[in-house]
């Protein structure tokens, strides 16, 4: 069977619900020690009924989340998804927003920031939640083993999924550990927390968790779920989340032949930044000849990674990135010491 639209995504239109539905539907990429995201019925919306009866109202009252999203639809696609994410766990029917990009001091050093912090309706204990999109390309050769986190790398070539991995792992969820951060919890939560601060009482739980969806693209061919004799396909990164989202990425000089392997009635559309979250409707796609010209025109010079989709109704949807003959122009180095055995958070 062909990748399918999800039924609950495919209800909406507008592209800012869109992406808000994709963000709810879509799973993250690896297992880590750290719990992931909050599910959906931790937002109280685990009910497809009432998921779609409150998209529906986005849907038709929009005016609130393009507020939220404001100017990032201009910026980079980092702090669209972060605005996404503001939204969503204060308009969400069981959960409070309580701070957004929090950051902790240590005098005049910022030691970091919280991204989100938040607690269920009806509940003291908080939750710390840390939120990356990421879409990383898979290198057949390069740092460490087949299965390294290393061999995924953005297609800027700037990080890595190990990078990003590692980052979060070491800095970003360990910050409620630091006393700064509890100093400056008590003074954005309230006197409440001051009090408990001051009088030695026990603060509330502070729960970590890690939300960081995005896709896997691997290289054609030798793509594991098209396999192409005498390529042996790249393995799934370690820690891969068994059902993360999949892709393919190929160079410019092999775009022909993929282009020649695809059905008859293939459409395309060019995925533009920070919309690269939920996939067009069928309807906004162009014919493929169409779609074509706008590539060759954009390879004729020194060019960035492009992400396209395609659809045809035996084929279903792909997702894929077309890069440059001379990609990747820099590979980041590994992160050095990485803790292989992962943590056992609270």
């Amino acid at each position: 069977m062909p990748p399918a639209t999800p039924p609950l995504l495919d209800r909406c239109h507008h592209p800012l619900v869109r992406d808000l539905a994709w963000l709810l539907l879509a799973p993250d990429l690896i297992d880590t020690p750290w719990p992931g995201r909050p599910g959906r019925q931790a937002l109280g919306l685990d009910d497809d009924v009432r998921l779609g009866a409150w998209l529906d109202d986005l849907e038709a009252w929009p005016g609130e989340l393009e507020r939220c999203i404001g100017e990032t639809l201009t910026g980079r696609m980092g702090l669209y998804y972060e605005r996404l994410w503001q939204f969503l766990l204060a308009a969400a029917p069981d959960t409070e927003l309580l701070a957004h990009n929090l950051r902790i001091y240590r005098g005049r050093q910022t030691l970091g920031e919280l991204d989100l912090l938040y607690r269920r309706r009806g509940e003291t204990d908080l939750v710390h939640l840390e939120v990356a999109i990421k879409y990383y390309l898979g290198l057949r050769e390069g740092p460490g083993e087949a299965h390294d986190q290393a061999r995924w790398i953005g297609p800027g070539g700037a990080d890595s999924l190990a990078g990003k991995r590692e980052h979060l792992h070491r800095h970003q969820l360990r910050l409620t550990e630091l006393p700064e951060t509890r100093l400056a919890l008590c003074d954005t939560l309230g006197e409440a927390l001051a009090r408990a601060a001051v009088g030695g009482e026990r603060l509330p739980v502070i729960h970590r968790r890690m939300a960081m969806p995005g896709v896997l693209f691997y290289p054609w061919p030798g793509d594991p779920e098209q396999r192409h004799p005498g390529q042996r396909p790249l393995p799934p990164p370690r820690e891969a989340n068994p059902v993360h989202l999949r892709g393919t990425w190929l160079c410019w000089r092999a775009w022909r032949d993929y282009r020649d392997g695809l059905p008859a009635g293939t459409h395309g559309a060019w995925l533009h930044k920070p919309h690269w979250l939920a996939l067009p409707r069928p309807e906004h796609l162009l014919p493929l000849g169409e779609f074509e010209r706008q590539l060759v025109h954009h390879f004729r010079t020194p060019a960035s990674p492009v992400q396209i989709a395609l659809w045809q109704a035996d084929m279903g949807w792909r997702r894929l990135f077309v890069v440059a003959d001379d990609w990747p122009r820099q590979i980041p180095l590994p992160p050095p010491g990485i803790d292989r055995e992962g943590v056992s958070p609270r």
